[in-house]
Parts: C-alpha cells; structure tokens; sequence
C-alpha cells in the first residue's frame, strides 16, 4: 500500500488565496470540499493553507500527506446509491503557529491571499483579555487573527484592496458579528492606531454565515475497504453525508469573488442567514446535542441506533417534534418538513455518526443550540421541557466519567469545565452537581439556578441516572 503524498498521488498546485483556522474533519468534509469542487467547475483557482488554531492538533499528519486526503461521500441522491471517494487536493500545507509563528505571521504579507475560512468550535470565538499583540502567538482564535490582519496592514501600508474577506463556520449565531466585536475589542485593548482601524471597517468583511452537513468523521469501521479502493495509506479518509447547505449573509460583490454558488453547489448568498440558522440550529443541532449523551449512557453508539432504538428514538422525536419546535416561529407545517427531513438525515444507512464524536464541548453546544429553546418553551407553554433537561443530565453524567461497560468515558471540553465537574462529582451529591453546574457563570454567562423549577428537575434527573440507569431515565420522559 502505498503511502499518500504529492510524490505518490497526482495532485494540482493551486495557489494559496484562503486561510483556514483548523484542520478538522468538519471544515475537510465541507469547505475545503467545496473549494475543490468551484476550482474544478470554475476559475477560482485557490490552495488553502491551514492554520492550526490550537496547541494540540493534526498540522503534522497533514503535512506528512503534503495535504492530501479522501473525502467518502455515502447516501442517496435521487433515489439511487451514491458511495464516492474523491482525493481532496486544495490544501497547499499546515502551519502550527504555536511552532511555527514567523510562517504563520508570512502569510499576512503573501498578496493573494483573499479569505480567511475557520471552525474553531463554538468556543472559539471568544474575547481573552490576557491576549497580547507580541504573543507567539495569541491564544485565541480571534486573537491570533487580528495579528495576522495587523501585520498585513502594516506591510501593504493600509492598501484597501489587501483587505480579506473572512467566514467564520463556528456554529453560533451571528458568529460573523460575533468575531468582528472580538477583532474590535483587541484593536481598544492593544491601542493599535485609528487607521489600522479604518482598515479594518473598510477593507476587510466579516460575514455571518450557516453551514450543514452531517460528518461521521474517520471511517474506522470500513477504513480496509477504502484503503484498497483508492490504494493508498491515506490518515486523514473523512466520510460525510451527501446533503451540504452554505448560508453566506453577504452582498452579490463577494459571490463574484467567491463563485461557489456557480459551480453547482447548495450554496446561498442570502440577505439575512437568521431563519435558516434558527430552523438547523434548533432542529438539527439542538437533538444531537441531547441524543448523544443520552444515546451513549444508554448503550448505543451512533445517531442511527439512537434514531431507530423503540425507547430513545422516541425521546429524540419528543426533542423535536414536541419541544424544540414549538420554540421555533416558522410555519408549522414547513418546521414539520424540516424535521421530517433531519430525522432521514439522522438514519442515513451509509453513514455512521458515532456520538462520541459529536460530544466535543458538549457544554458550549448545549449553550448555543438547546438553552435557548429551554427558556422560549418555559416562557411559552409555562413548565419546562423534560427532554432537554434530561439531555442537560446526560453530559453532565458523561462528565463524570468512569466506564461504560469495557471502555473509558473520557469527556473533551474545556478543563476549566472538566475540573469543575469532577469536583462537583467528588462530593457524591447530585443537588451539588446540578446546582454548581448550573451556576458556573463562566460557561453559561448567567446563574441557570435562577430558571424556575430548573435545578430541583435537573437534581431529580440526575439521581434518577444514578439510581436506575440512563434507560429509565428516558423512561420517565417518554411514557
């Protein structure tokens, strides 16, 4: 088996024109897909360089394949099969700015660099005052780019037509409005002058954008099989679902630019992404948040057994059909579609969604993608959805960690969030859990105690998982 690189695998050279903050298998699956798919069909012509946006991460192992990797598309289109694999091409190189800082601050002076792409999680926006302008580089993703902007200022001399063009994936509303304050807030913070400024307000856009598409992730369970297909050693397979929507909220200027809605692809230019983002958000997002935990703590490993099993499939449809689509204000019968469609999605027979892989930074998930259908639904019907609060049970049960059955439960968060829930698990009192996790103001931004009726449900859920088991927690919900 040969192994896959540039030398080994005929590969085009396009030019680097796009930076992109993470090298994950979400942003491979979607945008770098998407890019090799308007370079083919148009005259775009754009490499992607890869920016590492935290210490830790897979710039060495994409290097190692000079940026090379599959992309397994599996589902049905209409009505037949599809079960591709196409190798992605349009990633030039990695760079881990935390080793590499001069090559990541290089890029700023490189003149046809146009965008900046990234996904760095829910978390990843996000303002860290003890952020410095000389870091090597700033811990935060926002951070760090506002040096690479600054240093593309200084060495154009304030050239407006330098300015980038940047799309944040991160799966938060208005998440383009949300990185242009953080951007503007280290500009106050590092006294950088007023035309640095000015430059940014006027030659560089930050536009708030939607992305979808269901990606499982490496192909562990049939990883041989690819291998022998495509007769390489490729590290980096990545399988997705067919389905893909990219909601830009930008003007016509920027579609020239960036003609990927001329190359065939779901792919919007759109005058506001709010109705697209609230409908995915909360009907697609929002259940995999709390099917997962739930899911896992009850045996099952993917979303399709979750979907499919007679006892949390049922929990998953009260998630959606009986409380998060009550808090939407869309047509009923069109949100019904939608729904209807997601769970279609969910049980896709050519992809396996492992919901371990979905449980990343459950915290900040639960946060953007459920809460807010938590308060609307008490506000409205005047109790509180039993199914989201037992979701909200179920990661803070994975968060104990412990076994399930042979296999270690290793939550992946934030370790200021990990410490606090061992902490609050050590006490073994679940009125302490619920009420220390609801009051962690720095991961909710607010005291969720004060949610009436909240914590004494959210208690009882708990000690019910503890004392009986997840099963009969969904139970409870669901009879």
């Amino acid at each position: 088996m040969k192994n896959l690189n540039r030398k080994t695998a005929e590969a085009v050279k396009y030019p680097e024109k796009i930076i992109q903050f993470g090298e994950g298998n979400f942003l491979r699956a979607f945008v770098d897909w998407i890019v090799w798919k308007t370079d083919k069909a148009t005259d775009f012509n754009a490499g992607v360089v890869v920016v590492q946006p935290i210490e830790r991460g897979m710039t060495d192992m994409l290097n190692e394949q000079d940026g090379l990797y599959h992309l397994n598309l599996q589902g049905i289109d209409k009505g037949q099969p599809v079960d591709s694999l196409d190798m992605i091409d349009v990633i030039t190189r990695g760079i881990n700015p935390y080793r590499d800082f001069d090559d990541y601050m290089a890029l700023a002076e490189n003149p046809e660099i146009r965008f900046v792409i990234s996904n760095t999680t829910e978390a990843g926006i996000a303002f860290d005052p003890s952020c410095r302008l000389e870091d090597s580089p700033a811990s935060s993703y926002p951070g760090k780019l506002t040096q690479l902007l600054y240093r593309r200022y200084r060495h154009f001399g304030g050239d407006k037509s330098k300015g980038l063009i940047i799309f944040p994936c991160e799966l938060i509303f208005l998440n383009g409005k949300e990185l242009k304050k953080c951007i503007r807030q280290y500009i106050e913070l590092w006294g950088l002058e007023e035309g640095f400024r000015d430059w940014f307000e006027t030659a560089c856009g930050v536009y708030c954008t939607l992305v979808d598409r269901i990606v499982p992730g490496y192909p562990k369970d049939t990883i041989d099989q690819i291998h022998e297909r495509i007769g390489y050693d490729d590290h980096l397979v990545v399988k997705a679902e067919i389905f893909h929507l990219w909601v830009i909220e930008a003007p016509e200027s920027v579609a020239e630019e960036f003609p990927a809605d001329k190359a065939g692809l779901n792919v919007l230019f759109v005058p506001s992404e709010a109705p697209y983002h609230e409908r995915k958000v909360t009907l697609l997002n929002g259940p995999h948040t709390v099917l997962s935990p739930v899911g896992y703590l009850s045996g099952l490993d993917t979303v399709k057994e979750c979907v499919e099993d007679p006892l949390v499939g049922k929990f998953v449809r009260k998630v959606m059909y009986e409380e998060l689509i009550e808090t939407l204000d869309l047509p009923m019968d069109e949100l019904k579609h939608f729904a209807d469609a997601v769970i279609e999605r969910f049980v896709n027979p050519y992809v396996k969604h492992f919901v371990t892989s979905i449980m990343l930074n459950s915290f900040p998930k639960y946060k953007t993608r459920d809460l807010p259908g938590l308060k609307t639904y008490l506000k409205r019907k005047g109790s509180l959805p039993q199914g989201l609060v037992l979701g909200l049970a179920g990661i803070i049960t994975y968060y104990k960690g412990g076994k399930r059955g042979d296999t270690e439960i290793v939550p992946a968060d934030d370790a200021a969030i990990v410490k606090l829930l061992q902490d609050l698990w050590s006490t073994g009192d679940v009125a302490k859990v619920a009420e220390g996790v609801l009051g962690a103001g720095f991961i909710w931004g607010e005291d969720l105690n004060a949610i009436p009726g909240l914590t004494a449900m959210l208690t009882d859920k708990l000690a019910l998982i503890q004392a009986e088991g997840m099963r009969k927690a969904v139970e409870s919900v669901t009879d």
